[in-house]
């Protein structure tokens, strides 16, 4: 996985690019608890592109704070949205991103999922905004 030289500082922006399965626990464990809105979800078919706008809680940083982040998955060639909410303007929380089979699988809290087939893995995650402060740290039932 290659990784931006500032990932370390408190405050910097996190820029990473995953290339095989193995990298995908990481980005995974980055994303978790993310919020995304449906309509910040596109994909661009004939770019072979998938790209989610979200709001990812930062646990590498020790919590307490949420930034702007841009999920782009490449090489995609289809994209299955499996128990979708029915509101246009709904706002899912990530839990995992992993592979299954060709697929790299984007889950959500409520069993939504999005499923897309891609030709090899290239995944980047990008922060584009300013950390902010945030006292709402993400629970899990036990």
């Amino acid at each position: 996985m290659c990784v931006s030289p500032d990932m370390s500082l408190p405050d910097e922006r996190l820029t990473l690019l995953g290339q095989d399965a193995a990298d995908l626990p990481a980005l995974s464990a980055l994303l978790q608890d993310a919020t995304v809105r449906v309509p910040d979800i596109g994909y661009d078919r004939r770019a072979r592109r998938l790209a989610v706008i979200l709001n990812r809680y930062r646990w590498e940083a020790g919590g307490g704070s949420r930034v702007r982040a841009a999920l782009r998955l490449e090489t995609v060639t289809a994209v299955q949205r499996q128990h979708w909410p029915a509101t246009a303007d709904a706002v899912l929380d990530l839990l995992a991103l992993t592979q299954d089979g060709e697929f790299l699988v984007l889950t959500f809290a409520g069993g939504a999922a999005l499923r897309a087939r891609v030709e090899v893995i290239e995944v980047v995650l990008e922060d584009i905004d300013a950390p902010w402060a945030t006292s709402r740290r993400p629970q899990h039932a036990v």
